[in-house]
């Protein structure tokens, strides 16, 4: 028996944005990316997030209130490039959303793939260098400010890729425990794992390899997504 392919606009043919890896897959694997860039992050540029901003605001609150190991120029400079790559990934979607979903989505992970590869160059070239420090802040904050600007508008419900405390929350709140009906769980519990598990691979590789290596894998794990993403969820 032949699968029927899925008919494009007016019946024309295949449609060209269900070619590729679905949405959902690419943002799980884009997660994971979250994870291992949070880890070189807080544990390799003096305890500031560059991925997950939420926990950044609560960074910056602890170094302006002088609590030792934080970094208000560390912590201030993530947070500026952030927005910084928020603002230029609102105007790319404004510019290409109209068109092919699947085009769009490439081109913001294949500009994420770049600057976190540029980042891990900086950190294999200069390692414990200060002033490479914030460049790779600067440099991961810009890229994961892009990728989340992306994200929103996708608009793919559960998939933030980021922060994670109201996938967590609709998963305990809709659970059957929560009187809920549990049809989210599976992709919800799949986003809680997928940044659990890059959190723990990053971390293993900042206290044993340095942040060259996870962040040349979070490149790789941003720019395999470039290639192969469809447009479909």
């Amino acid at each position: 028996m032949t699968t029927p392919k899925t008919a494009g606009p007016a019946g024309t043919g295949p449609d060209p944005e269900a070619r590729g890896v679905r949405l959902v897959v690419v943002l799980l694997a884009l997660t994971v990316v979250s994870g291992l860039i949070d880890a070189v992050s807080y544990l390799g540029l003096g305890r500031v997030f560059t991925a997950n901003m939420t926990g950044n605001l609560v960074v910056l609150g602890f170094a302006a209130a002088g609590a030792p190991g934080f970094s208000v120029p560390h912590t201030a400079t993530s947070l500026g490039c952030f927005l910084l790559g928020a603002v230029v990934g609102g105007r790319v979607a404004a510019r290409f959303e109209s068109g092919s979903r699947r085009r769009w989505a490439r081109l913001s992970l294949a500009a994420e793939a770049a600057l976190v590869g540029l980042s891990a160059a900086v950190a294999f070239a200069w390692p414990g260098d200060a002033g490479a420090a914030y460049a790779l802040i600067a440099l991961t904050a810009l890229a994961m400010g892009l990728r989340n600007a992306t994200v929103r508008r996708l608009g793919i419900a559960d998939l933030t890729t980021t922060v994670l405390t109201g996938t967590l929350t609709g998963l305990a709140a809709d659970s059957r425990l929560g009187n809920g009906t549990g049809h989210r769980s599976p992709r919800r519990t799949a986003s809680v794992l997928a940044m659990l598990a890059g959190a723990v691979l990053g971390a293993w590789l900042v206290l044993h390899h340095g942040l060259g290596l996870p962040l040349l894998l979070a490149a790789v794990g941003s720019a395999v997504p470039a290639m192969t993403a469809s447009g479909r969820e």
